[in-house]
């Protein structure tokens, strides 16, 4: 049975109407969509054909239709193939002027820009900080917070500050922190994880003496961290019955930051929308809109919106877009 243009315009009027609505179509409804220009018995049997397509689904005996997961597929695959109508100026302004309040700090950056997408949309939001195969830290710092604790700060080249504190087995003075920091910015700035072989580093270790090797050893995790990932406005899942029931799902997901970047990650620089079914853990509740953003240096991160396959896409995906394209801009400095 062949996908013919008529199919295609009532399979995406009934994603557009049950988006809206969250109750199942009828072709009552359709009709009126449509103006009374198609018949409800022509929708009744279009409907008919596209529910023994797999594209739509009825919930009962008598009630309406549904979008499938395949008819969710098929209508995304050709919006991303033709694309959506841009942002507007108004809104793209309404953007620019809350990034220049943000702290340009990556980390906090982060934060607020899925807080504020979040916000925006109505959804839940992430973002991640940016990353390279190549980061490495420019510069360390070593400061004492106890007499058997040192707070040690690393300033990515990426501008990004990571801190982690080490236990030190004796008393720490000002003077050890000073002569700390000197042996890490002397063997550790500029080089990449990649760069630090184990031997390389258990001889930094032994090389450090027993009362900084706890110091050097913090240094070192701090070098191999991977790119944080924050998820802002999970609250909001709660006003679609689909997606609260996920919702302990999904916080147990992003509670585990390997997983929660390779659930949002894209394919490429384009717009990816993941359905929960295609999910390594299925939550079908759910949808998944993620986009790369690009912070000079040949450093990438994701933006993503998540909630319902029934959120309004035609509205998620130009904001998604728009911000994944301010953040790569504020993150490089060019904000």
């Amino acid at each position: 049975m062949a996908m013919d243009d008529r199919k295609q315009r009532v399979l995406d009027a009934i994603v557009l109407l049950y988006g809206s609505g969250g109750e199942p179509i009828g072709s009552g409804l359709l009709a009126d969509y449509f103006g009374q220009s198609v018949s409800s018995a022509t929708l009744r049997n279009e409907m008919a054909a596209l529910t023994k397509l797999g594209l739509l689904e009825q919930p009962h005996t008598s009630a309406g239709r549904v979008p499938s997961a395949k008819g969710y597929r098929d209508y995304l695959d050709r919006l991303l193939s033709h694309g959506v109508d841009p942002l507007g100026a108004s809104d793209r302004q309404q953007i620019d002027a809350l990034f220049a309040e943000m702290d340009m700090e990556p980390d906090h950056l982060a934060q607020s820009a899925a807080r504020t997408l979040s916000s925006i949309t109505g959804l839940a939001a992430a973002a991640t900080t940016p990353n390279a195969e190549d980061q490495c830290i420019a510069h360390y710092e070593v400061v004492q917070v106890g007499r058997n604790a040192a707070a040690v700060l690393a300033v990515t080249n990426a501008g990004g500050v990571r801190t982690r504190v080490a236990r030190t087995q004796g008393n720490l003075t000002r003077a050890d922190a000073q002569e700390a920091a000197r042996f890490l910015n002397e063997n550790l700035t500029f080089r990449s994880a990649p760069d630090l072989s184990a031997r390389y580093r258990h001889q930094l270790i032994q090389a450090a003496g027993e009362d900084l090797a706890p110091v050097v050893a913090a240094a070192i995790l701090l070098l191999s961290a991977r790119p944080s990932v924050y998820l802002k406005g999970a609250q909001n899942l709660v006003r679609w019955p689909e997606t609260r029931v996920e919702l302990a799902d999904l916080l147990a997901l992003f509670a585990r930051e390997d997983t929660a970047r390779q659930a949002i990650a894209p394919m490429g620089g384009r717009i990816t929308v993941t359905l929960g079914e295609d999910l390594e853990s299925p939550m079908p509740g759910l949808c998944i809109v993620s986009k790369n953003y690009l912070a000079g240096g040949g450093q990438t991160g994701t933006m993503a919106v998540i909630g319902p396959k029934r959120m309004d896409f035609r509205r998620v995906i130009p904001v998604l877009d728009y911000f994944a394209v301010k953040l790569g801009q504020c993150m490089s400095g060019k904000g």
